[in-house]
C-alpha cells in the first residue's frame, strides 16, 4: 500500500508520522465501580453522586453527566468497592450496555457496570472523550462472559488508540467536534421546545379552549359514524407469489410512525387486491392502527396518496363535512385515549371499526376547522425542517469523527 508522505503504516492502521499509538493504560487511570450493601440505609441517600448505566442511557449521548438519580453516603463509599472518580474523567459502560461514554463534571461514583478512565496528562481530556466514543464498536468485540458481556480491566487496559503527540492538536480536534456537538444539542433543545409547544397548542386550539382570531359559535359533538365511515384492510396470502410485486401501494402498519404517508415499502397486484380483503383508500383518509402490544395501536396517520392497508388499520374516509387534517390532528392528540378504547381485558386486546366510529369529536365550523389544521400544520413543517437539519448536523459530526480521529484531517 502505498502511504501519502507524511504518514505510516501501524497496528491501529494509517496515521501522521508524528501521531503515537499508546494503550489505554498509558493514558488513563482505570477505575472500577461498586455497589454498597442496600440493607444498610445509613450508605445511601448521602452526599456522594452515584451513577448506574441509566443515568448515562438518559443523557441521549450528550456529552455531560451533571447528575445521578442516586447518591450514596462517605460512609457506603468506604464500605463498597466504589471509587470516587475526579472530575473531567470518562464514565464508559462496561456491562451489557457497552461502550456509552460521559464526562462527568463533577466527582462522582459508580456502580459495577463501568470502567471509568481519568486522563493523565499526556492527552486532554475532551479528546479523549471522542477518541474513546469513536472506537465503541472495536471495544465492544473486546466483550467476554457466559452470564453477561463486560469488558475486563486487562483487555480494557491494553486496548490501543492513535492520538496527536502534541496537546495543542488534540485541543483543537476536541474543540471542533465539541462545536459539532454544541450545534446538535442547540438543535435537540429547539426541536423539544417546539414540539411542547406544539403539544400545548393541540390541546388548546382542538379542545376549542383557545380560539383563533375570527372564529366564534359553539362546536357540535358528534361521532365519526355520523359523519363518515371507516373500513379495514386485508393481507394477501404471503404464499402466493402473484400476489405481490405490483404496482398497488399497500401499507403495513409499522408505516403509521411515518405519520403523513407519501410512499409505502409494501406492493400488491392487481390479483393480490382482488383475492384478498385488502381495499384500495382514497387519498387523505385518517388511518388509525387497531392492533398491537407496542406503540403501533392508537397510532394515527394521514395517507397523501391512494393505497391498500392490511387488516390492523382503519381507514376513515374523507368528505366534503369536515376537513380530515383537522380530525388527524385530534385523534393524533388523544393517542393514550384510543389504547384505552381497546377491547380486551385493560385494553390489551384491540380497536375496531365499531370503537373508532363510536369516538365522539368536537367540530367546529369547517373553515375554523381549516385554519386549526393549517397552523398545526405549519408547527410540523417547522418540526420537519429543524429535523433534517439535526439530521445533516450528526452526518457532518460523523465524517469529522472519522476524518479528524484518525488525522486524515489535519487542523494544525
Amino acid at each position: 500500500m502505498e502511504l501519502r508522505p507524511g504518514y505510516k503504516l501501524t497496528e491501529v492502521g494509517v496515521i501522521p508520522e508524528d501521531w503515537d499509538v499508546s494503550t489505554v493504560a498509558s493514558l488513563a487511570e482505570i477505575r472500577s465501580g461498586g455497589t454498597p450493601s442496600t440493607s444498610r440505609p445509613e450508605f445511601w441517600d448521602g452526599g456522594v453522586p452515584w451513577c448506574t448505566p441509566t443515568d448515562i442511557t438518559a443523557l441521549r449521548g450528550r456529552r455531560f453527566l451533571v447528575n445521578t438519580s442516586r447518591t450514596i453516603s462517605h460512609a457506603g463509599l468506604i464500605a463498597s468497592s466504589a471509587e470516587l472518580i475526579p472530575s473531567a474523567s470518562i464514565i464508559m459502560t462496561s456491562r451489557a450496555t457497552i461502550g456509552e461514554c460521559a464526562i462527568n463534571v463533577t466527582p462522582i461514583t459508580t456502580n459495577q457496570g463501568f470502567k471509568n478512565l481519568t486522563p493523565n496528562s499526556n492527552i486532554d481530556h475532551a479528546f479523549f472523550y471522542y477518541l474513546i466514543t469513536s472506537q465503541k464498536h472495536a471495544l465492544r468485540l473486546l466483550a467476554a462472559g457466559s452470564t453477561f458481556l463486560e469488558i475486563g480491566k486487562r483487555e480494557l487496559s491494553g486496548f490501543v488508540l492513535a492520538s496527536p503527540s502534541n496537546k495543542i492538536e488534540q485541543s483543537a480536534i476536541a474543540t471542533a467536534l465539541s462545536d459539532a456537538d454544541s450545534l446538535i444539542e442547540s438543535l435537540e433543545d429547539l426541536i423539544a421546545k417546539k414540539r411542547q409547544i406544539k403539544q400545548g397548542a393541540m390541546q388548546e386550539l382542538l379542545t376549542g379552549k383557545r380560539r383563533l382570531p375570527g372564529f366564534s359559535g359553539a362546536w357540535e359533538v358528534k361521532q365519526i359514524g355520523q359523519v363518515t365511515d371507516c373500513t379495514s384492510g386485508g393481507t394477501p396470502s404471503t404464499t402466493v407469489s402473484r400476489y405481490w410485486g405490483g404496482s398497488i401501494r399497500w401499507m403495513s402498519s409499522g408505516e403509521l410512525n411515518l405519520k403523513m404517508i407519501s410512499e409505502v415499502e409494501g406492493r400488491i397486484t392487481e390479483a393480490g387486491h382482488q383475492n384478498s380483503s385488502a381495499k384500495m383508500v382514497p387519498a387523505n383518509c385518517v388511518l388509525v392502527g387497531l392492533a398491537g402490544q407496542g406503540k403501533t395501536r392508537g397510532t394515527v396517520a394521514m395517507n397523501l396518496v391512494p393505497l391498500c392497508t392490511n387488516q390492523s388499520i382503519a381507514s376513515i374516509f374523507p368528505n366534503s363535512s369536515f376537513v380530515p387534517k383537522y380530525l388527524y390532528y385530534h385523534l393524533d392528540s388523544r393517542y393514550e385515549e384510543l389504547r384505552d378504547l381497546s377491547t380486551g381485558e385493560g385494553g390489551r386486546g384491540g380497536l375496531n371499526l365499531k370503537i373508532i366510529r363510536a369516538v365522539r369529536v368536537p367540530f367546529p365550523a369547517l373553515p375554523e376547522q381549516s385554519a386549526i389544521a393549517t397552523v398545526l400544520s405549519d408547527m410540523d413543517a417547522e418540526l420537519d425542517a429543524l429535523t433534517a437539519k439535526l439530521a445533516k448536523a450528526r452526518q457532518i459530526k460523523q465524517g469529522m469523527m472519522q476524518e479528524l480521529l484518525t488525522g486524515r484531517i489535519r487542523l494544525i
